[in-house]
């Protein structure tokens, strides 16, 4: 909205410097900026009127017994991170940006579904919260969404998406396409099912689920900014997206947002975001890969969201195999998701989180040498 108004007086008035608002690079800053402010202004603020009404992580008992200490630490702080991002976003993206429109739509959407089982867990005392059928009918919704508005509706965003609408990028393969066809909504769906349960599978430690989205986010901005350049995209030899670039400041808007929360939710956490927050940002890393064509990236993208994934599912799977041939499940970790692994070995937390950070920066280095070795 800012956007808009700014560069309407530079259009009339043809003011000496505001030139400068129509520059992504410009409003990318400034959105992360805003949304590191917003932060910092709402955190105390919301931390203080979550403490008030007692809304509080219960103890969990898949966690080790070292998480007993931390029940009663407010919850619900994801409202931080999504007022920090949508905010900025609004301010200083393009609205009118069918990409931003969507990734928008993708955050509050998912943001409610996760607010509504917070409400339900914490206030409501429900100790299942939202009924896990109704969680994934929500996640469902918005894949379906995404995905018709892509697949159908392409030239709602540029006829230059019209005959890739369908179609994903390999990585390390030069002009290779794949075309998913009619797979390519339900493709989205499960994208979006998978990477908002693997962010919320991975908001078990203090900082680790926020820092690593952060990560992500800087690295699908630097994509984005590629995808919607026409040389650069050119040059790389990959899809140019018009209008895809927009995605960059609501990227700045999401690293701001998780560094600002960051300061609330580093160990020892004063705030956990809930699942308010983690379903709303896995959705939105998953949301933003479809936008940008590198669907096929987010294995290594969202290597740390994999990761908490398959330890759980391997977890699972190996512990009903061998229950229903020895009689007794048997485990191939200590504890899952994975971290509650490590933690089990007797490494401290925050040895945990920062090394989930660094191989977080390899996959994202890894990642962005894609389009180079190629």
């Amino acid at each position: 909205m800012l956007y808009h108004f700014l560069t309407y007086l530079d259009r009339v008035y043809d003011i000496p410097g505001f030139g400068v608002f129509r520059y992504i690079s410009f409003r990318s800053g400034a959105a992360a900026v805003t949304a590191l402010i917003i932060a910092f202004w709402l955190g105390p603020k919301i931390i203080r009127k979550l403490k008030e009404r007692q809304i509080g992580e219960a103890a969990k008992l898949e966690a080790p017994k070292t998480h007993l200490s931390k029940a009663g630490t407010p919850t619900m702080g994801g409202l931080i991170v999504l007022l920090s991002i949508v905010v900025p976003a609004l301010l200083w993206a393009d609205v009118g940006n069918m990409y931003v429109a969507l990734i928008l739509f993708v955050t509050v959407a998912l943001g409610a579904v996760g607010f509504l089982d917070d409400y339900l867990k914490v206030v409501k005392k429900k100790p299942k919260g939202l009924i896990g059928r109704y969680k994934i009918l929500g996640q469902v919704f918005v894949g379906l969404v995404l995905g018709s508005v892509i697949y159908f509706y392409p030239e709602l965003f540029d006829e230059t998406l019209i005959p890739v609408s369908s179609k994903t990028t390999v990585p390390f393969f030069k002009n290779l396409e794949f075309d998913l066809g009619v797979f390519y909504i339900p493709m989205v769906i499960f994208i979006i099912t998978a990477t908002s349960n693997g962010v919320n599978l991975t908001d078990g430690l203090d900082g680790l689920a926020i820092g690593t989205v952060g990560i992500v986010g800087a690295t699908i901005a630097v994509i984005a900014y590629i995808s919607g350049h026409i040389e650069l995209s050119q040059y790389l030899t990959i899809p140019f997206l018009r209008g895809n670039g927009e995605l960059v400041v609501f990227c700045a808007a999401l690293v701001g947002a998780a560094l600002g929360f960051l300061w609330f939710n580093s160990y020892p956490a004063q705030v956990f975001m809930g699942d308010t927050g983690s379903l709303a940002l896995g959705g939105v890393i998953g949301a933003m890969c479809v936008l940008i064509k590198k669907e096929l990236l987010l294995p290594t993208l969202g290597g740390i969201f994999l990761m908490e994934n398959l330890s759980v599912i391997i977890q699972r799977a190996y512990f009903k195999y061998t229950k229903n041939k020895y009689g007794e499940g048997r485990r191939i970790f200590k504890m899952a998701p994975i971290h509650h692994h490590f933690e089990l070995l007797g490494w401290p937390e925050p040895k945990i989180v920062t090394r989930f950070y660094i191989v977080a920066i390899l996959f994202m280095i890894l990642s962005l040498a894609t389009f180079k070795v190629r």
